[in-house]
């Protein structure tokens, strides 16, 4: 097992998306999970029900604890809520983890539609804890919230993820798994220019969690030492994978399989 990977996020009671997926993908990719939980989610494949928030000071408490102790390779920020919980998670980040790898995935609105952040915690996950980032991952409705522009197709997807690297961040990678056509494209903006990702679109509706997982397995690949292009390219070969051996459960938008890296024969011996 290699790399520490510090979690903030929410809980998702149907073990898809938020820390659940984030615990299955870091440990699946041999690293070791920690986390610090924002928000409790009543939650299924249909959607969210219900939410309760944190305090604050409780989500700064859980962070600064482990990173004393155990330390971090690597950070994740999904889903935060409020602005008092960005700017509490800011200062420990500023205090405690200057010069970690930060990988934020600016969780706003669930997959079943539910809304995570409102306008004035957006303000402040733009101006405060955006500049921290080593690399920022929306997909195109958040990408469109924060940048104030369309996305239509991979050449705006281009322009938008150009534009918000004016924001302070040092990478971008803009998911287009929202766009329609026959192939998904994710683009990655950094000071070298741009790369675009492309996977088969696979009609599926087993795609609850695919934002948690891939910034995860991003997260997990900086901790190993990984440089970012590999991190990423090794994260999307992970979820397409994962999206395509899902198990089906649920009614709704269903997991995927976080454990399709995990090795039978080695299963088997501990038999």
């Amino acid at each position: 097992m290699r790399g520490r990977v510090l979690v903030v996020a929410g809980s998702d009671s149907s073990g898809g998306a938020g820390i659940q997926a984030d615990i299955k993908t870091i440990t699946a990719l041999d690293a070791y999970a920690m986390t610090a939980i924002t928000a409790i989610t009543v939650q299924d494949t249909h959607g969210v029900h219900g939410l309760q928030a944190l305090p604050p000071a409780l989500v700064a408490a859980q962070m600064a604890c482990v990173l004393d102790d155990i330390g971090a390779d690597a950070i994740k920020c999904g889903m935060l809520g409020g602005a008092a919980t960005i700017e509490a998670v800011c200062a420990v980040l500023e205090a405690k983890a200057a010069g970690v790898a930060l990988v934020v995935d600016p969780v706003m609105v669930a997959k079943g539609g539910a809304e995570l952040m409102g306008e004035t915690a957006m303000r402040h996950l733009k101006s405060r804890l955006l500049p921290l980032a080593t690399l920022i991952t929306p997909n195109v409705p958040e990408a469109e919230a924060l940048s104030g522009m369309t996305i239509t197709d991979a050449d705006s997807m281009r322009h938008v993820a150009e534009t918000l690297r004016t924001l302070g961040v040092a990478a971008v990678l803009l998911k287009g798994g929202h766009l329609d056509g026959a192939e998904v494209i994710d683009v990655l903006a950094t000071e070298s220019g741009i790369e675009v990702f492309r996977a088969p679109r696979n009609a599926t509706r087993h795609t609850h969690g695919t934002g948690c997982t891939l910034a995860s397995a991003i997260a997990a690949g900086l901790a190993q030492g990984m440089d970012l292009r590999a991190a990423v390219a090794r994260a999307h070969a992970y979820v397409q994978a994962a999206i395509f051996s899902a198990p089906g459960f649920g009614g709704g938008h269903g997991p995927l399989n976080h454990a399709v890296t995990v090795d039978p024969v080695r299963l088997a011996a501990l038999r």
